[in-house]
């Protein structure tokens, strides 16, 4: 860690970055009408009685004005999902409420839908604080549902995820002599999937169907007339490949068919294909609803991004299935 003796703006911004915190939109409706809206994450929380919140804004905000002079403003705190409209309220020049729904609050400030939170505030004190203006609300009324937040730490948006009192211990601690430990990265994900596996494969057996012909369907569901070849490039790191008995086998249950365009055979999906495949995801959908029932709505986004991203940086080359052929 250094210590910064002189005082670099940069390092100092830097260093305040490091403070996680909420994003938020604060709207009001200036005196002439105009709705306006802004992005900040200075909000904060002053007193529980009387109810007391506050946020700071630039003295050279074109918004400056409109909070200044108006007496009733809206926060809102926002959830994961909703980084586009932050973005949107972070920018000039635009628009910022086209194609918005809006409700209607106790104030005329413009209130906005499907956030983690809402107060409706009137101005009980604003004070000079360097550079920027603080603004001091009473909250008048508000409201919150379990959407997970937003959150922006160092420069960037994040994901909140719970963090148990406790330690999550899923077995007894090793022996000192043990360096494989219930900590591995590779042991966590392993167990992971296949307990995932183990409850989608109790579903799939009654469908008469098994992980291969699940893979398989899958891909055929996505990208259509594949060869044999192509279709294993993209199930191939499950350590199942499709073989001309297993397509044999699923055109016995006419849920693919051969067609030979007299180059090369490609297997398409039937009518009785993608409504099996259609069951599977369903299947497999019930068993990622039961889990994230169980780990909550933030901790399940947080989980997911985290897999992207490991996906993404250990990836070996597959082939994306999702992109234009």
């Amino acid at each position: 860690m250094t210590t910064h003796k002189g005082f670099d703006p940069q390092a100092f911004r830097a260093a305040l970055g490091t403070f996680t915190t909420g994003v938020t939109i604060i709207t009001t409706r200036a005196q002439d009408g105009e709705l306006v809206g802004i992005t900040a994450n200075s909000f904060n929380s002053v007193s529980l009685n009387p109810p007391l919140v506050l946020w700071s804004l630039a003295k050279n905000a074109r918004s400056l004005q409109a909070f200044s002079t108006t007496t009733h403003w809206n926060v809102h705190v926002l959830a994961a999902d909703q980084e586009a409209l932050s973005g949107r309220f972070a920018r000039q020049g635009e628009d910022k409420f086209a194609g918005l729904e809006l409700d209607e609050g106790i104030g005329k400030a413009p209130l906005l839908q499907d956030c983690t939170a809402r107060f409706q505030c009137r101005t009980a004190f604003s004070y000079d604080g360097g550079d920027h203006i603080i603004f001091v609300g009473e909250v008048l009324a508000y409201d919150h549902g379990d959407r997970p937040p937003l959150v922006f730490q160092s420069g960037q948006y994040a994901l909140a995820a719970r963090r148990p009192r406790e330690e999550v211990r899923l077995g007894a601690t090793p022996p000192p002599e043990c360096s494989y430990t219930e900590d591995l990265l590779g042991y966590l994900l392993g167990r992971a999937h296949y307990q995932m596996l183990h409850a989608l494969r109790q579903l799939l057996d009654t469908q008469a169907l098994d992980e291969r012909s699940f893979f398989i369907l899958s891909v055929l569901s996505i990208r259509d007339r594949l060869t044999l070849d192509e279709l294993n490039a993209f199930i191939a790191y499950t350590g199942m490949l499709a073989t001309a008995d297993s397509m044999a086998a699923l055109e016995g249950q006419r849920l693919v068919a051969l067609e030979d365009d007299g180059e090369e055979a490609r297997y398409v999906l039937t009518a009785d294909g993608r409504e099996a495949s259609l069951r599977q995801i369903a299947l497999a959908k019930a068993v990622e609803e039961d889990i994230a029932a169980r780990l909550g709505t933030g901790d399940t986004m947080a989980l997911k991004l985290l897999l992207k991203r490991l996906i993404a940086s250990s990836d070996p080359g597959m082939p994306d299935l999702w992109s234009p052929r």
